[in-house]
């Protein structure tokens, strides 16, 4: 079983083939969580850093049995400096902690020896003088394959090493991505479209038990036309599927990029569930963020549905979560939620150890007195 097996699985599991993009900055925080965990303010890159990581932890804690996977953002911990790199590390270790599987948006590539060290960060393991170390607790990276097999090959070896895998850059959501990707060969593909063939050649040996090899494929929603085409061409390339939600695009736009059973393609978004608070007044941010997860759910699995684009064969059990479709109002948070999903397979969720978060029954009561 590789990853995309693993992914398939949970995106199945679940009966929902999104993933949330933790691509948190301050500006996102309401004013009210600053100061309930800094009372004096954001004074420093280290406290920037601690604030957006404690915000992680609360969409995690909100989301985790309900969404399969984050897709963490490097760029946005990077800007924060080294206390900001030690926030992303610690938002994926909590991820994976629970359960999810864990994306490193780094868009990394290089050739040869350096190619390696990037593939060792993100998706591999660093020699030390004690033994092999894994740096990142991602399971998935982001790459860029335009410098060719001599930056792809290091991180297949990488990922075939570890049980781990990349997703390739091959049409991407953004307006002007046409200026390079839709230019022309004299055979008449597009850029893409050649790009497309080599991320499928590419992954060939690696290929998992539901046939998709560990090199993936993003493909923004903003081209539905070129994202159905994919879907075509590449058979056994999973695909990370950009743009839905703040960049327009919708779950009818998207279905084009699933298979005909509904599977092989799992959905991003980020800001709408980032900053889902600001559209559900009176609604705590980490609620308003699952309420917005399990609309995009709904939204997605709906349309699927509409086109044809179910697996019949796929047993309803009902077992989703307990509070996968509880009706949260203004006043509910998510410490007033019992959430007893068993992520590991023995030991419930509210009894795992959580970094820098357990709270005491006396600490919960007095914070809700506060609330009060």
């Amino acid at each position: 079983m590789n990853i995309m097996d693993k992914l398939y699985s949970r995106i199945s599991e679940l009966k929902n083939p999104t993933v949330a993009g933790l691509d948190t900055r301050i500006e996102y925080l309401p004013e009210s969580f600053v100061k309930e965990i800094m009372p004096e303010g954001i004074k420093s890159f280290e406290d920037a850093a601690e604030a957006v990581y404690q915000y992680n932890v609360r969409l995690v804690d909100a989301l985790y049995d309900i969404v399969p996977s984050v897709k963490v953002q490097v760029a946005y911990y990077e800007m924060y400096g080294a206390a900001g790199m030690v926030a992303f590390e610690k938002t994926m270790a909590y991820a994976k902690q629970k359960g999810m599987i864990v994306m490193a948006d780094v868009k990394r590539n290089d050739i040869g020896a350096t190619a390696a060290c990037y593939a060792n960060a993100y998706v591999g393991m660093t020699d030390m003088p004690y033994g092999k170390v894994k740096p990142f607790s991602s399971d998935i990276a982001t790459i860029n394959p335009y410098l060719g097999v001599d930056g792809i090959k290091p991180f297949t070896d990488a990922c075939a090493a570890n049980g781990t895998g990349v997703f390739a850059l091959v049409k991407t959501s953004n307006p002007s991505s046409g200026q390079l990707q839709d230019m022309k060969y004299e055979d008449g593909r597009t850029l893409y479209e050649a790009v497309a063939d080599l991320v499928e050649e590419w992954g060939a040996e690696t290929r998992g038990e539901m046939g998709y090899s560990v090199i993936g494929a993003v493909v923004g929603a903003t081209y539905p036309q070129q994202g159905t085409a994919l879907r075509a061409r590449m058979p056994h390339t999973f695909f990370l599927v950009p743009g839905y939600g703040a960049q327009g695009a919708t779950g009818k736009d998207i279905a084009g990029c699933f298979d005909k059973n509904g599977n092989g393609a799992i959905v991003n978004a980020s800001r709408s569930i980032l900053c889902a608070w600001k559209k559900q007044e009176g609604v705590a941010f980490d609620v308003a963020a699952r309420n917005e997860a399990i609309r995009m759910r709904e939204d997605l699995c709906s349309c699927l549905k509409e086109m044809g684009k179910q697996d019949e064969s796929a047993e309803d059990t009902g077992e989703v979560s307990a509070a996968a479709d509880l009706e949260l109002d203004s006043v509910t948070t998510m410490d007033e939620i019992a959430l007893d999903v068993d992520v590991d397979g023995d030991i419930p969720a509210h009894e795992l150890g959580e970094i820098d978060r357990e709270l005491s029954l006396e600490e919960k009561a007095e914070e809700e007195e506060e609330e009060a």
